[in-house]
């Protein structure tokens, strides 16, 4: 089995990432999750590391298979992802694409039983989110960073954002909001970070920043 692929990001399609081996003549497409093909993206030219797992996925009602590579940024997250698709109705190629958020931030809304968290991710519907939490309670704990908040259902991650002095409620409260509106973290944090430019953080409060955002403040 490749347990480890080494090369240049050639492109990124969709959870598909190519990797050129020039050294080996080679270029090998590997499926990675969500939040990975985002990062790698932007990550064009450079030569990365991406450790792996390999399946066979069936073409046809099973008449034929194609061997895929599935890659990850760290070993743990490889570990992550086996325990994740574990659960029934997930498979490997919607657990890819529901991956929409750092393997830590999902264990912690599985540790919270955060069933609406849980839901904002692609492909996890309100049943699928519930099992989700019946069948890996307890499993993804050592998966969960310090710096996240998992006090009990609604937590959200703990944001990644320069906080301005005096703005952090308000950020959470904007947060919260966009995430509920169906964002991802990493999209909500990007428009809060636009929408605080130039603006007195200490005089906004969550509703705010969420309404500049949405270019109504």
């Amino acid at each position: 089995m490749i347990c480890r692929l080494v090369g240049t990001v050639e492109g990124v399609e969709g959870n598909a990432v190519v990797l050129d081996q020039p050294e080996h003549g080679l270029a090998r497409q590997v499926l990675v999750p969500a939040y990975l093909a985002e990062r790698l993206a932007g990550d064009r030219g450079r030569t990365v590391t991406l450790h792996t797992m390999e399946y066979l996925e069936a073409q046809g009602q099973g008449s034929s298979f194609i061997p895929r590579i599935v890659g990850f940024g760290r070993p743990e997250d490889r570990r992550f992802f086996e325990i994740f698709t574990s659960v029934k109705g997930l498979g490997n190629r919607k657990a890819l694409k529901a991956i929409a958020l750092p393997p830590s931030e999902i264990a912690a809304m599985v540790a919270a039983k955060d069933a609406k968290g849980l839901q904002r991710l692609p492909e996890i519907g309100k049943r699928l989110a519930e099992t989700i939490i019946a069948e890996l309670t307890g499993k993804l704990d050592a998966f969960v960073d310090p710096g996240v908040i998992v006090e009990g259902k609604g937590s959200i991650p703990a944001t990644k954002l320069s906080i301005p002095t005096g703005a952090a409620a308000a950020v959470e409260d904007a947060l919260a909001v966009l995430m509920e509106l169906g964002q991802t973290q990493a999209e909500a944090e990007r428009a809060i970070e636009r929408a605080l430019r130039g603006a007195d953080p200490e005089s906004l409060s969550g509703e705010d920043l969420v309404a500049k955002v949405f270019g109504q403040g």
